[in-house]
């Protein structure tokens, strides 16, 4: 295995010593490429049936992946409940019902084991509902003007507008991301709602390293590190596993219908996790871009050059080694997309949002598609670009909003109307929606 140095200790805020080079936002700028064969094994031969992709090029593609951009996968530990497990009773405007339910998880066994809270709503359901799962940036408290949720404790990146003083959530970062998380319409519609902060597991900077959940799974610290070994990205895609593991034992929950949902960085660490654990029901990419859903060869926006230089912490040490030179990447982001299939996979972008490169996010669908025929499932079914606002798609879903990067209840609404195309019969998905954005599942 070869080794690379990887940059680990560094201060927690740090400068670009290089003058970042100026992105480019032209499609006529875009550099010609030629993806992958993504249908293929180790031994290049193109396979033609969904058994061959099983057996062969799908074990071989998530191997490329691990080792030129995620990293290898993390294992499976003992997860936990901390203490006593916090069941509320509560309600949402409009007299909708719910229950509030509140964890600290324990991955794996002993002291030095890392934990994560994790934020549940559940609706009032006689059966087990369907969840969304995502990862959040400034914690639970953040996502909800909930009293009862207490201030995340980690890690967290600076930023005094939404209440992050000195690196700590402070009572002003309540509520503050509301926004990007429609809790009570969601669970209008029948879907429970569940959060976590990234930080628990991985702080965001780039001697993170050292104080993350990696160094209690074995994993070096710091130092010079392999060229395929696993980083921040990797760390949240686990952190993603470990809870799935505590919501499936829940009998309020449907095992078969958890739904992993990404926004940002977060959105790469949901598709990888997507792409390596296979119980995730359906997978969400919201504005992922490099990394995520955005083709790499497009160099249109965030870069690999970019990325790893701002970022060098969240991929595996090998990435950053395809800096200006996308061409001789052995993988490209539509085999993580792909790892998906059969399952249905969302992708969303936003006009603005040119750093994540929207159309190189529709193209990596596009791409990935030719797996799901495989299984007898349509792709994304075209290769038109969609105009603003609407969704095209079946077993893969896109859409464009207007706007900048974020994530937004119009984009939530569309997530819901998709799984409940998915999960729903016939009739009842049918039922489930009203109107352009969508209705309530009843």
């Amino acid at each position: 295995m070869s080794r690379l140095v990887m940059p680990v200790m560094l201060s927690a805020t740090w400068t670009i010593a290089a003058a970042a080079a100026e992105p480019n936002y032209d499609e006529a700028a875009v550099p010609a490429y030629v993806l992958p064969e993504l249908l293929a094994g180790p031994d290049g031969q193109r396979v033609t049936s969904a058994a061959d992709w099983e057996a062969t090029a799908r074990p071989h593609q998530l191997q490329l992946l691990e080792e030129n951009v995620y990293g290898q996968r993390l294992p499976a530990v003992v997860v936990s409940v901390e203490g006593k497990l916090e069941r509320t009773a509560t309600e949402f405007p409009g007299g909708v019902p719910a229950e509030r339910i509140q964890a600290r998880l324990r991955l794996g066994v002993g002291e030095d084991a890392p934990t994560t809270d994790v934020l549940l709503y559940l609706p009032k359901s006689s059966h087990p509902v369907p969840v969304f799962l995502k990862l959040n940036f400034n914690g639970n408290q953040a996502e909800t003007t909930d009293s009862a949720v207490p201030l995340c404790t980690a890690w967290l990146p600076a930023n005094d507008k939404k209440g992050i003083v000195a690196n700590r959530a402070t009572a002003a970062s309540r509520g503050t991301a509301i926004h990007r998380w429609p809790v009570a319409e969601m669970i209008g519609r029948g879907f429970g709602m569940a959060t976590a902060c990234y930080g628990d597991v991985f702080p965001d900077r780039p001697d993170g390293r050292a104080a993350s959940a990696l160094v209690s799974l074995g994993r070096p610290p710091d130092g010079d590190l392999a060229a395929d070994e696993p980083a921040a990205i990797a760390t949240w895609a686990w952190q993603l596993s470990r809870i799935l593991d505590w919501l499936i034992t829940l009998p309020e929950v449907d095992p078969a219908k958890v739904i992993v949902v990404g926004h940002s960085r977060n959105g790469k660490a949901a598709v990888w996790a997507g792409a390596c654990d296979r119980r995730f029901a359906m997978v969400v990419s919201n504005e992922s871009g490099c990394g995520g859903a955005a083709l790499s060869r497009r160099r249109f926006g965030e870069t690999v050059e970019a990325i790893t230089r701002r970022f060098p912490h969240w991929f595996c040490p090998a990435f950053a080694g395809y800096a200006d030179r996308e061409n001789d990447l052995p993988t490209d982001q539509h085999a993580v997309l792909a790892m998906v299939a059969p399952r249905p996979l969302y992708v969303a972008s936003a006009v603005d949002d040119r750093w994540a490169d929207p159309r190189g996010e529709f193209l990596g669908a596009v791409a990935a598609g030719p797996v799901w025929e495989l299984f007898g499932k349509p792709g994304l079914g075209t290769t038109d670009y969609p105009a603003v606002g609407q969704v095209v798609g079946d077993t893969i879903g896109y859409h464009v909003r207007p706007g900048k990067h974020d994530l937004l209840v119009e984009d939530w609404r569309r997530f819901a109307d998709f799984a409940d195309r998915h999960f729903l019969s016939r009739e009842q998905a049918e039922e489930s929606v009203s109107g352009e954005f969508g209705g309530g599942r009843q």
